[in-house]
């Protein structure tokens, strides 16, 4: 199964928001600075992030975005969905039905094998990323950090990190 670029985004980018102090913002650019992305195509990412309530948006020129949501509350299917959309990611054209030599329209009563199996198994990797949250992420993240890459991400915010009212 292969994920469009804008979902590795988004999960960076909201681990980034969620390091932001209080009334904290990050603009687009900035965060598509740190992560060497584009603004433009990581920005499409951030609006679809907002829409779905996990990122609020701070309007003007001191403006950017931060978490809607404490970490603990955001999945990373949460992203997922934001990003992807909640179609699933086989989608059965019923092949099996074309080509010639056809058979009884009875054998196919039922779902495709193939599609049930696809589905199953999208349920079981939707459940893990349900389970997974963005401060499980962060915890994760520490217990490998020799400190190397938090003090890289607070010099990042200590020159981004835009202060505003919450």
């Amino acid at each position: 199964m292969k994920m469009s670029d804008g979902v590795e985004q988004a999960i960076h980018s909201v681990a980034m928001l969620s390091g932001l102090s209080e009334g904290g913002v990050l603009s687009a650019a900035a965060l598509a600075e740190f992560h060497g992305v584009s603004t433009s195509y990581l920005l499409k990412h951030l609006q679809a992030l907002s829409g779905a309530g996990i990122l609020d948006t701070v309007p003007g020129p001191r403006g950017g975005y931060r978490l809607a949501k404490a970490p603990e509350e955001i999945s990373l299917l949460d992203i997922l969905l934001a990003v992807e959309g909640p179609a699933p990611a086989f989608r059965c054209a019923e092949i099996r039905q074309r080509g010639p030599s056809p058979v009884s329209d009875r054998f196919f009563a039922k779902p495709c094998t193939i599609s049930a199996a696809m589905l199953r198994a999208e349920r079981v990797y939707r459940a893990e990323l349900a389970k997974t949250s963005i401060a499980d992420l962060g915890i994760e993240l520490n217990a490998l950090d020799d400190g190397s890459i938090a003090a890289r991400g607070c010099a990042f915010l200590e020159i981004h990190e835009r202060k505003t009212a919450r």
